[in-house]
């Protein structure tokens, strides 16, 4: 396995201490949102891009790419019924692609849940193709950087679209374009129909990147839930790609968090077969 974390983990730290601290604990790659860099992407500049890749890689992390793309935006949503709010969401994730490419990244996660929110009054299906032109309207620039958008299926109440793994899948199949995979989060995934590794299993062709929590919003090994049998499916299936830890309560404290995730993740990996 190779092992990330994402970096609002180390929140108030500096980026320098936070890369630090992350490779100390074993980590290999770091994921970023956006938000930890400035209000809005476009306020990063060059040479702070450069800063940040630099300083990553001086402590032996790649840095993966970015997730929580939208949050702490403002009149950006994926399924608006707004044609005009459709074209600046759009746009955003064009600039968020080339910053993810000249951070070194290759991947982005598509959560933020309030800004795909289905829109009052407006149904399933009408939020579902209002996602498809967003999303449409971005292919070109993920051509050009060579990113990946990894949709993330995200359990209610959080989310009301694409709940789901199978919806995932479903509008990869719609959007049908290379540069869209599936995300999967073993928190979203509890809600599921169908246990973590059957998910697993049932959805590897599309699956890309991967995020490693409990459902109880801690790291791995932080609550009840059984990393070997998911570690298990990802290995059988030939799975390739980062587990990214991701959490959502950060006590007791950042340190903490990463040493005991990739220690208990690494216990479970020990553990699994062939």
């Amino acid at each position: 396995m190779r092992y990330a974390i994402c970096n609002e983990t180390f929140d108030g730290w500096d980026h320098a201490r936070s890369c630090a601290a992350a490779a100390e604990a074993g980590y290999t790659g770091w994921e970023i949102a956006p938000f930890t860099l400035a209000s809005r992407i476009t306020d990063v500049t060059a040479q702070q891009r450069k800063t940040i890749r630099a300083e990553a890689e001086k402590n032996g992390l790649t840095i993966i790419g970015l997730h929580w793309l939208l949050a702490k935006t403002e009149g950006l949503h994926l399924t608006s019924a707004d044609a005009e709010v459709r074209k600046r969401t759009a746009d955003y994730f064009v600039e968020l692609a080339r910053c993810c490419r000249d951070l070194g990244g290759s991947l982005m996660v598509l959560g933020s849940p309030a800004q795909r929110r289905v829109p009052a009054g407006a149904s399933l299906e009408q939020a579902t193709d209002w996602a498809l032109d967003t999303l449409r309207q971005v292919m070109p620039a993920l051509e050009e950087t060579n990113v990946t958008i990894c949709l993330e299926p995200l359990s209610p109440p959080d989310a009301n679209f694409m709940n789901t793994a199978a919806e995932g899948s479903a509008l990869l199949r719609r959007l049908d374009h290379p540069n869209f995979r599936l995300h999967l989060d073993v928190k979203a995934m509890s809600t599921d129909e169908a246990p973590v590794p059957e998910l697993i299993r049932r959805h590897i062709g599309d699956l890309e990147h991967f995020h490693a929590n409990d459902p109880n919003l801690r790291g791995p090994g932080f609550g009840d839930t059984d990393f070997v049998p998911i570690f298990q499916a990802l290995k059988d299936n030939g799975y390739q790609g980062w587990v990214s830890v991701e959490v959502f309560d950060y006590k007791p404290d950042p340190v903490t968090i990463a040493k005991e995730s990739i220690r208990y993740m690494r216990e479970c990996e020990a553990k699994t077969r062939g």
